[in-house]
């Protein structure tokens, strides 16, 4: 049901970087993939609306906890989420040209297109935003009569052409499964609506099965995880696209881009909450709408600060101050979580704090290293006066791998939990809840509880005497 575009990408620099950890590569392609996506969608607000709109869009993703926090643990949706943008970029600038575009647009728009299916057939998508726009610029020719219109739209399909043919056969190339049969692309959208598996998920203290969450669960997931700043200049810029004004001159295109944008940010989300589809661990599969909302905060922003400025300068640099201090704050916050940005929850939930134990936080386990450190020094402690030799086994409530990684030779892995000496846990789920024991290091951030780590050794010896 997923391309493997992005795991085709790093065994190939895992070959040619042969000395570097395959940890490592992809943390950094993953990140570098990020970092374009800041990138893309800075450039979109920029274009729809000049350097000022590019700048707050911009500088608001990068402080943005979902996709700073998601950049380096993601392998599918910062990847598509990246490509999806930058698709959006190259279609906007193409749209200009209707019905007849230029090469520089149409290639880099096919390839992003192929780029965004190569991982998740959700790319399927920009296909139909792409029909959208020639539909909304087709309006324009209100005058003209129903063959011209006819004729605009069918001349556009045809110089969109080759960014189809081009995105396919990127599809097909690391997505074979998808070339097998003619509709297997589709049954790949609709078989993930049929997605079965046990995962649990949080939302406002309930565990929900992800086949059985509410319908609005990916919305109030936005509400939450999205910082203020970002929220209010989208509705800024949802205002901007009803306000009353004059009508658009051929030239003029912010409102109707703008609207465009709005589009693709919250049709993907009310597809969700009217199908009721699969969703867990918060916006996971949904990060590819953040970006346009962080590219309509710019929009909203900028056309603010226009209005303001029609009231005064000096005004209008107070609103713009305003904003600047707002985003050295979320630089801080972002700060304060670090290495766990993605745990950011904005304060309608009352931060991380309020959010821990009602909200899914850290499902990756990215505790791992942090816990395992303190681990370790306690165990050094413990022998000063004891056998430097001795091994202990540890029960983690994650992945066995990077525990392994981390750990030194004198820390082993079990499953066995009850006869585990020491344990490690995050507080997502009530994991750190499964067993009992002493804390011997608590990993906090923001006020938030994290992750625990417990010596369990006496309970540990007792269940291994009681099993004897």
């Amino acid at each position: 049901m997923y391309g493997g575009l992005f795991d085709i990408l790093a065994v190939v620099f895992q070959r040619l970087l042969p000395f570097v950890d395959p940890y490592s590569i992809r943390h950094i392609l993953r990140a570098s993939i990020g970092i374009a996506g800041i990138g893309a969608t800075g450039a979109t607000a920029r274009l729809v609306a000049g350097p000022r709109a590019r700048a707050i869009a911009a500088f608001a993703l990068a402080v943005c906890g979902p996709w700073y926090g998601s950049m380096f643990n993601h392998t599918k949706d910062i990847p598509f989420a990246a490509a999806m943008m930058g698709a959006t970029y190259f279609l906007l600038r193409a749209s200009r040209n209707l019905p007849y575009l230029l090469r520089r647009h149409v290639v880099p728009f096919g390839i992003l297109l192929g780029c965004a299916l190569g991982m998740r057939v959700l790319g399927l998508l920009l296909v139909g935003y792409a029909a959208l726009i020639m539909l909304m610029y087709m309006q324009r020719l209100q005058l003209e009569p129903i063959r011209g219109r006819f004729g605009f739209f069918s001349q556009s399909v045809i110089a969109l052409a080759p960014a189809f043919l081009i995105g396919y056969l990127i599809m097909i190339a690391v997505w074979p499964w998808s070339a097998l049969a003619p509709f297997n692309a589709l049954r790949g959208l609709v078989g993930f609506r049929e997605f079965q598996e046990q995962i649990g998920t949080l939302l406002n203290g309930h565990v929900y099965g992800m086949n059985d969450v509410p319908r609005w669960y990916v919305p109030i997931y936005l509400l939450i995880k999205l910082s203020l700043l970002i929220l209010a200049g989208a509705g800024a810029a949802f205002l901007f696209v009803l306000w009353p004004g004059r009508a658009a001159s051929p030239g003029d295109n912010r409102r109707l881009e703008t609207a465009l944008l709005a589009f693709i940010a919250v049709f993907p989300v009310i597809c969700e909450v009217i199908d009721r589809g699969p969703a867990y661990t918060g916006l996971r599969h949904f990060l590819f709408v953040v970006l346009p909302f962080a590219a309509l905060a710019g929009l909203g922003f900028d056309w603010l600060l226009t209005r303001i400025e029609a009231h005064g300068r000096a005004l209008a640099k107070a609103a713009l101050a305003t904003i600047g201090a707002v985003l050295l704050w979320n630089a801080a916050l972002m700060i304060a979580l670090h290495p766990y940005q993605y745990l950011y929850f904005n304060q309608l939930v009352g931060g991380p704090e309020g959010a821990s134990g009602r909200y899914d936080t850290d499902y990756w386990v990215n505790i791992m290293p942090e816990a395992v450190d303190a681990l370790q020094d306690y165990v050094a402690k413990l022998d000063r006066d004891g056998d430097h030799t001795r091994r202990y086994t540890v029960g983690v409530c994650g992945e066995r791998l990077p525990f392994e990684k981390q750990a030194g030779a004198r820390l082993q892995w079990t499953a066995d939990w009850k006869t585990a000496y020491f344990f490690m846990a995050p507080t997502h789920m009530n994991c750190d809840h499964v067993v009992d024991g002493t804390a011997i290091a608590t990993i906090t951030r923001l006020g938030a509880r994290i992750g625990v780590v417990e010596d369990r050794s006496e309970l540990a010896q007792a269940e291994i005497a009681r099993r004897r």
